[in-house]
Order: structure tokens, then C-alpha cells, then sequence
């Protein structure tokens, strides 16, 4: 029994000094096998057959005895002593001066966390406004489009009625040029596309048809709605 009390105390300090700076420069908090043997028959003053039947005792036990039996491949479990090739406290003993400093990187850690998730909500949350406020302008702008779609397809039909123009349709793009300079067309592509699939979808006033026109197929505009319907309404 001194020899595994010995064993766990020689385990849990290795490990702990590991965790609080390494002191003793260890290259992993489990330690060889033959270096904990040598340390627990020089302390206890046990035989190495004490020791090879404690880790007998601690391989074989179902209790949870702070010790873990590791071999050369630490992903593999060990099944028999033989295979041991280091001990592992799962109880590092750590000072207190130890567990306050990593108490304090780990509060400073989690705060830092805390303020970068903030930070982060926050950005998004900045972002996600920006994009309602683009979307709400873009839905505006669209709108006005629109009716200067219709302002524009119902004066052209208004004269043609009055013999001023050759044609009761206009083609479409003749229309975006008429009211989207060049220098806007990029930036007001997708304006321009959303007007024209909201006349298409609902704005009966207005049909597209594709016609012919100087020797080329055309899409164009045609109002549907005599002048005289248009002016009693007003």
C-alpha cells in the first residue's frame, strides 16, 4: 500500500509541476516507467517485485486509482504490465501560487472570449442593419423605377396616338437608356432588373412583347390602356 500511496504522490507532483512551468524540464507529464520504479523503491525502500505488483494491482483494478498505465503507443490501452511504458497522475498536485496563476489566465482568457463573442454579435448585428437599410433603399428605388417605367411606355403610347411617334411600343432598353445615364447603369443593373420582373408580374397596364425593328428582334413595351380610360381615371 506505501508503495502505490508513494507511487500516486510521486505521479501527482511530476504532474503538477509539468502543468505550473515545468520546472524540471519534463518532457511529458508521464513519466517512464523505470524512472517512477526507482523513485518508489528509493524512497519506500520496497523490492521492484512490490512495484510490479502494484501496477498488477492498479492494471486489474475497476476503481479509479489517479494512475494511468500508458505504452509506447499512447492511443493504444495497455493490457499487460509488460506493455507499460510510462505512469500518469490524472490528479495533478499544483500549489496554490500554481493554481491561482492559471485561475487568472483562465478568468483573462474567458473574459477575452466573452468580449470577442461581443464584439463579434456586434459586428454582425452593425452588418445586418447596413444590409436592411441597402435592401429597404434598394426596394425604394425600385419602386421609383417603376412608375418612371410607366410614365415613360404610357407618354410614348399617348404619342403615338397623336401620330408623333412611328410605333406604339418602345423597346426596353431604349427606355433603361432614356433614364439611367451611363456612367449609373452598373450600379443600378440589379434596380433595373427588379423593375422590370415587378412590371412583368404585375403591372397589367403593361405587356412585353419582342418585335422587329430596324432589321433586329427587340424586346419592347406596349401600354394595354387607351388615353381616354388613363384620363377619366384622373
Amino acid at each position: 500500500m506505501s508503495v502505490l500511496h508513494e507511487l500516486y504522490n510521486y505521479l501527482s507532483i511530476q504532474a503538477g509541476n509539468f502543468e505550473c512551468g515545468n520546472p524540471e524540464n519534463l518532457k511529458s507529464k508521464c513519466i517512464w516507467v523505470s524512472e517512477a520504479r526507482d523513485h518508489v523503491v528509493n524512497i519506500t525502500g520496497s523490492s521492484p517485485q512490490k512495484f510490479e505488483a502494484a501496477l498488477h494491482w492498479i492494471l486489474n483494478s475497476n476503481k479509479d486509482l489517479g494512475i494511468w498505465l500508458k505504452g509506447r503507443d499512447l492511443s493504444e490501452p495497455v493490457t499487460k504490465v509488460e506493455e507499460v511504458f510510462c505512469l500518469e497522475s490524472a490528479h495533478p498536485q499544483m500549489g496554490l501560487g500554481c493554481r491561482f496563476r492559471r485561475a487568472v489566465v483562465t478568468a483573462i482568457m474567458n473574459l477575452f472570449l466573452f468580449f470577442w463573442c461581443l464584439v463579434t454579435l456586434w459586428g454582425i448585428l452593425i452588418f445586418l442593419r447596413y444590409r436592411w437599410r441597402k435592401m429597404e433603399e434598394e426596394e425604394q428605388a425600385m419602386y421609383e423605377m417603376v412608375k418612371k417605367i410607366i410614365a415613360v411606355v404610357q407618354d410614348h403610347y399617348k404619342e403615338w396616338e397623336r401620330n408623333l411617334e412611328r410605333y406604339p411600343y418602345v423597346g426596353i432598353f431604349h427606355v433603361r437608356d432614356s433614364l439611367i445615364p451611363p456612367q449609373s447603369r452598373k450600379k443600378m443593373k440589379r434596380v433595373w432588373e427588379r423593375a422590370v420582373d415587378f412590371l412583368a408580374s404585375n403591372e397589367s397596364r403593361i405587356q412585353t412583347e419582342s418585335h422587329r425593328v430596324a432589321g433586329e428582334d427587340m424586346l419592347v413595351w406596349r401600354w394595354t390602356q387607351p388615353s381616354y380610360v388613363s384620363d377619366s381615371e384622373h
